[in-house]
This record gives structure tokens, C-alpha cells and sequence, in this order.
């Protein structure tokens, strides 16, 4: 199916949590599209965005974002003790549900959204065990942005990203360093470079914003088999070639990493014996 071509920028935040993206968003588009099913974390966008959602520059679709238009309503799953951070669409484990409490809430399909509004120019997905599930949905649908990113807790993410999406450069993000390591970075804002520094719990940056070079699939492989999945996004793109060279940098990054957790087990090492 094609969406037509939107003379906007526009961004859409599958997955918005509390808005801690959204200024850095705002800042790269014209319009930014969240999406949020959570009803305690809609209501904490809106009151932090009141501005720019009454002013058009953002739009927030308080519901479940599912694969297929099959539902109205569906249950989702809030969890009892963490709260808006363990909140899930797809039921949990049987093992687990007792720890969760079932609301029924309104959704919609990822295709009726971008339909709505417009070809996208960066689609973010961070969906508690559905994010690929929204990726095949798009991809299903002809739907393939210039810059995408997923959370990533097993292999099909990138599976989905090479063989489905059809994407040929790949950059990692790690969400547990990524509030220090992007303190401070330059972004690009309409042709220009300001300072901005990404909040904990935030996807960070995407695009030319990433640190480092865009990878060819295969060295990407090789990166997350000793990065290991998890807490982490990966972003691809179409529009920027990758750059073969980058194994042999990998390579040196790998031997790094190696010799600081080393150095960092022996420093444990020594504290419990002295």
C-alpha cells in the first residue's frame, strides 16, 4: 500500500512513555505523531505539551498501536508494582499475569495512523514485546522511512530490518549510557548544529545524530553478537550508505571492550579480597 508523500517532516514516537523525546523531535520536524496507550502518561504529555499540541506541532493518539485494524478496543496489561515501565499490549506470560492488572483501551493500527498523517520521516518503536510486530506491519504495507529504530530484545529486530525492511545501514544505541555519552552532543536542527543533552529513560538520538559511522549488516552482526541484545536500539537507514571500513574499527573497538571489563573484574576482584 503507498502513503502518499508528505511535503512535512515528520516524526512518529511509537511508544512515547512520559514525552522524554519529544523536545529533541520537535527540534528535528515539523510535526511529531505520539503515540501512547498508557492513560498516567498521556495525561503527563499533555500537561507538558500543552503548547504544542493546541499550536499543531504535535499530536498525541491516546491508544494501543496493534499490527491490524481487526479491534476497536483490546486489553492491555498495567503492571501492579513498576508501573508505567512494565506496562504491556501483548498478555504476559501465565507465570506472570498475576502481576499485572487488565484495562480495555481503545487502539488502532499502525497503518490507519501513518495513513492519517503522512509519510514518515523517522518512525521510533519502543512497544513493551510488539516492536516487531509494528515492524512487519509497516513493512508489509510498502511502508519504509528514511530513518527507523526499534528496541531490540532478541534477533528478529534486525532480522525484520534486513530481510523484510530492506535496510543496508545499521548504528547501535545503548539505553543504559546513553544519557551520559549524549550529554551535551551536537544534533541537527535545520541545517544547523545546536548542543542538547538526552534525559535517562530517552531513545536518544537518531539519524547523523548517533555518534559513529553506519554499518554494513554483516559487521553490524558481529557488533551486537559482543554487545548482546537488551536495552538497546537499532537504528537503520536507506538514505545513507554504509561504510565497509568500519570492521576493521570494530575490530579495535572489540579489543577494547574486552580489556576495560578486564581491568574492571580484576578492580572487583582486588576490593573483595582486601
Amino acid at each position: 500500500m503507498t502513503i502518499s508523500p508528505s511535503p512535512k517532516k515528520i516524526i512518529y514516537d511509537f511508544g512515547s512513555y512520559n514525552g522524554n523525546d519529544i523536545p529533541y523531535y520537535l527540534k528535528k520536524s515539523d510535526l511529531v505523531v505520539a503515540v501512547e496507550a498508557n492513560p498516567h502518561l498521556c495525561k503527563q504529555i499533555e500537561r507538558s505539551f500543552l503548547t504544542e499540541i493546541t499550536n499543531g506541532r504535535l499530536i498525541l493518539e491516546k491508544c494501543v498501536i496493534t499490527s491490524d485494524d481487526l479491534k476497536k478496543e483490546v486489553p492491555f496489561y498495567l503492571h501492579r508494582e513498576l508501573g508505567s515501565a512494565g506496562s504491556q499490549f501483548p498478555e504476559p506470560n501465565k507465570d506472570r499475569i498475576h502481576e499485572f492488572e487488565q484495562v480495555l483501551l481503545p487502539c488502532r493500527s499502525v497503518l490507519s495512523i501513518v495513513q492519517q498523517y503522512g509519510s514518515p520521516y523517522y518512525i521510533k518503536i519502543d512497544i513493551e514485546h510488539y516492536d516487531a510486530a509494528i515492524l512487519k506491519a509497516l513493512f508489509m504495507n510498502g511502508i519504509y522511512p528514511p530513518f527507523i529504530s526499534a528496541e531490540s530484545h532478541d534477533i528478529q529486530v534486525f532480522s525484520l530490518l534486513v530481510a523484510l525492511g530492506r535496510y543496508n545501514a545499521f548504528k547501535l544505541v545503548d539505553g543504559a549510557t546513553l544519557s551520559r555519552k549524549y550529554k551535551n552532543a551536537s544534533i541537527y536542527t535545520n541545517n544547523k548544529k545546536e548542543l542538547y543533552s538526552f534525559p535517562n529513560h530517552s531513545a536518544g538520538p537518531f539519524g547523523e545524530d548517533i555518534d559513529g559511522e553506519w554499518m554494513t549488516a554483516n559487521n553490524f552482526f558481529r557488533l551486537l553478537a559482543f554487545e548482546n541484545l537488551g536495552w538497546k536500539d537499532i537504528h537503520a537507514t536507506n538514505q545513507v550508505p554504509p561504510n565497509p571500513k568500519v570492521v576493521s574499527r570494530l575490530e579495535n573497538y572489540v579489543t577494547l571492550n574486552v580489556l576495560r571489563r578486564k581491568i574492571k573484574r580484576l578492580l572487583l576482584f582486588r576490593s573483595d579480597t582486601e
